[in-house]
């Protein structure tokens, strides 16, 4: 039966009738231990009149069969139909759901702070001096707390670690080796949660771990968008801010340079900045820019030199452009970006094995439970 079969603007229902009555004209092998029947359906949908969709990837029906009796029948099980439902259902709007990163910054606020499992830091970076001093800020402690115990970075670890796949963890270790706090991005006043997921997809895969928000407006509503940051704030370090001079205070106390993306005469090209120097990339509201506040505050004015008519880029595409740039530069000048000690690499590396799922916070509670009952014992 090789023919394709066009369905177009048929309920699920009829498809389902359509497909019962194809696998019962199926040449079933029968008498064939274990034999299988595979059948393959290019299908075509349509989701509104004039509008056609075929499906990426054709779908497969396999049955296997022991005997005649049970080769021959003309329904499918609930499993299979409810497989072959999700093949072909179309998404409809009520399936789509908001972006995580407006639940986390405008819904669910205490949720930022909740992503974040390994024990922080409660200051700047100005609190020690001398050599006890970090040149770098690094915001983790090496230890998290596990039921009425703390952990370390190694005990998380060994905790958790035969219960991540081999393929997960190498990826990890690939991320932590290449991840920086040496430059942050700090997103001033976004209106658009839109530009805000995009701009964390952007830090995430270029290897910046830590961004900032400082809000716009708490009431405002957003245009909703579907997963566009693809589930990075889950692996970045975000923290919210309610004013510019907050957050620049902060950065600075913690040694960073501010450089806010602006286009005046004191504005110095991109390519002209020596990005190894810990520094705060800041990108202002898509109408009207960075705001006076921030420019006066800012350490230096950068900006990308326009080639063609317009003068300026989306918001969330200067964000990309300018932490590709400032990655690139730190590789050119030091060999490469990531440049975290190896205790602070593990350290990182335990924080992402409990930020993997909730499983693993699980799991690391019941190794403290079990360290706890073996120095009772002792």
């Amino acid at each position: 039966m090789n023919s394709v079969h066009r369905l177009s603007r048929l309920p699920m229902n009829s498809c389902k009738t359509l497909i019962r009555a194809t696998l019962s004209c199926l040449d079933f092998r029968a008498g064939i231990p274990n034999s299988t029947t595979r059948r393959h359906f290019p299908v075509y949908l349509s989701a509104r009149p004039g509008l056609r969709i075929k499906s990426p990837n054709s779908f497969s029906i396999s049955r296997s069969f022991g005997s005649l009796a049970t080769a021959i029948t003309s329904e499918i099980s609930d499993s299979t139909e409810e497989f072959v439902a999700q093949s072909v259902e179309l998404e409809t709007p009520q399936d789509l759901c908001k972006d995580r990163v407006e639940e986390l910054l405008s819904k669910n606020k205490d949720d930022v702070a909740n992503l974040m499992k390994m024990e922080r830091r409660v200051g700047n970076g100005d609190e020690s001096n001398g050599e006890e001093r970090r040149k770098r800020w690094f915001p983790y402690l090496d230890k998290c707390k596990a039921e009425d115990a703390y952990l370390s970075s190694s005990e998380v670890l060994e905790a958790v670690d035969p219960f991540i796949m081999d393929p997960r963890k190498e990826k990890f270790r690939n991320a932590v080796n290449n991840r920086s706090y040496s430059v942050c991005l700090v997103v001033e006043g976004l209106s658009d949660f839109g530009n805000v997921s995009a701009a964390f997809r952007s830090a995430d895969a270029l290897g910046i771990q830590s961004v900032h928000v400082v809000s716009f407006d708490s009431s405002r509503r957003y245009r909703d968008n579907r997963h566009v940051s693809m589930g990075a704030e889950k692996w970045l370090d975000i923290e919210l801010w309610n004013s510019i001079s907050e957050c620049f205070e902060v950065l600075k106390a913690r040694g960073y340079r501010i450089a806010t993306t602006h286009l005046g005469v004191e504005s110095v090209s991109v390519y002209d900045v020596d990005w190894s120097c810990p520094t705060a990339i800041v990108v202002g509201n898509e109408l009207n820019g960075i705001s006076k506040e921030a420019l006066e505050l800012s350490d230096l004015h950068c900006s990308i030199p326009m080639r063609g008519m317009v003068d300026s880029f989306n918001v969330s595409v200067a964000a990309g452009l300018l932490m590709h740039h400032a990655v690139c530069d730190r590789t050119s000048r030091m060999g490469c970006h990531g440049d975290l000690a190896e205790d602070e690499r593990q350290i990182l590396l335990a924080e992402f094995y409990l930020r993997h799922n909730k499983n693993s916070t699980r799991i690391a509670n019941e190794y403290s439970r079990r360290k706890l009952a073996m120095q009772s014992k002792l």
